[in-house]
């Protein structure tokens, strides 16, 4: 793509935005109810399917420029994912929620706190692999990726407990929060496709096909958008940490919104915080395809969008504790502290990484 002319090298990245925000709202959809339809929604592997098919977009980057050497981009988009993602939170306490309750009041659970512990765990494994030795990988794996895959997957099997029903009071859910279980959405889903007379084969074709459209069209953006970002002298971790992260990020507003109408408001957040622990894991992916140990590479400005991640992270998580009720400029208080650290964190980024 490096010949072809910045017009429509924009053109291409347009596009690919837009195959990702129709082909994600389908992925999302079928993938509820495939899930439902094979009774394993909210179990274990149910998880993990639901991980990685609201994470298509990252992965398909991650691998394209793990296998081109362009770490710097891969890593941008995981780390600036993460928090732009949690931004996305704020953004749906804004325009998505009614009334005079903020999001995170709706959605107080104590299963709620334990996944944002768990991407604040992974996260922090993100800064302490950054220190280690690059030439410490065995059959192309590093001890800092590999302890990051299996964080997350302890981290699944603790929220899923937790899910069940915790020792807490009413189960860990908080009084006057959501009167639905979380998740109800899902069913709603699903019972929809079958009144519109949607076969599981259909369902599984139209599962497939979306989710190869989103895999291409993360192709497409990683390959314009790193032309697009030399020219105009950005560079790859800003670039991936910001236009590259809200582009892969729209599918999570179109369907945060989505449970959100249906007052699913503890599944709006749980799928955020869900997509944000899996991310790092995507490490051991450009380990692997690359063949070199990534986290020792990473750069300051690398390091500083994993610590932004993990504050807006803990702001949220404060936020499902104390669960402020009152709106400021019609959102609750931790999501305008969100949305300041971030406007204020990606300034300086500009600064740490030179553009």
């Amino acid at each position: 793509m490096a010949s072809l002319p910045f017009w429509l090298l924009i053109l291409i990245f347009i596009v690919a935005v837009g195959a990702i925000w129709v082909a994600g709202i389908q992925l999302s959809r079928y993938t509820d109810v495939l899930a439902e339809r094979f009774h394993f929604g909210a179990a274990f592997g149910g998880l993990i399917l639901l991980a990685i098919a609201t994470n298509l977009p990252e992965l398909a980057i991650t691998v394209s420029a793990a296998s081109q050497g362009n770490l710097s981009i891969a890593v941008g988009n995981i780390l600036g994912g993460v928090a732009i993602q949690t931004v996305v939170l704020a953004l749906l306490d804004l325009i998505g929620v009614r009334g005079v309750k903020s999001l995170t009041y709706r959605a107080g659970s104590l299963a709620l706190i334990v996944e944002a512990g768990l991407v604040i765990a992974v996260l922090s494994v993100v800064i302490a692999g950054s220190q280690m030795p690059p030439g410490l990988i065995f059959f192309r794996l590093t001890p800092d990726t590999v302890l990051i895959a299996a964080i997350w997957v302890a981290g699944l099997v603790l929220v899923r407990r937790a899910g069940n029903g915790m020792s807490w009071y009413d189960g860990g859910q908080a009084p006057d929060s959501q009167p639905e279980p979380m998740g109800h959405s899902r069913v709603i889903q699903e019972e929809m496709a079958t009144s519109a007379g949607t076969s599981t084969a259909k369902a599984l074709t139209a599962f497939l096909i979306a989710a190869l459209i989103t895999l291409l069209a993360g192709v497409a953006l990683e390959r314009s958008g790193s032309v697009i970002a030399d020219r105009a002298g950005l560079s790859g971790i800003f670039f991936g940490a910001t236009v590259l992260a809200l582009a892969t990020a729209l599918p999570e507003i179109s369907t945060g919104l989505a449970a959100i109408r249906m007052g699913d408001y503890k599944l709006a957040v749980s799928d955020i915080f869900g997509g944000n622990a899996f991310l790092p894991v995507l490490f051991l992916v450009a380990t692997v395809i690359s063949g070199q140990a990534v986290l020792p590479e990473a750069q300051a400005a690398d390091i500083y969008l994993t610590a932004l991640g993990i504050l807006l992270t803990l702001v949220f998580l404060l936020g499902i504790a104390f669960r402020p009720q009152r709106k400021i400029l019609g959102m609750g208080i931790d999501s305008v502290f969100v949305f300041v650290l971030y406007v204020v964190g990606t300034a300086g980024l500009l600064v740490v990484s030179d553009f």
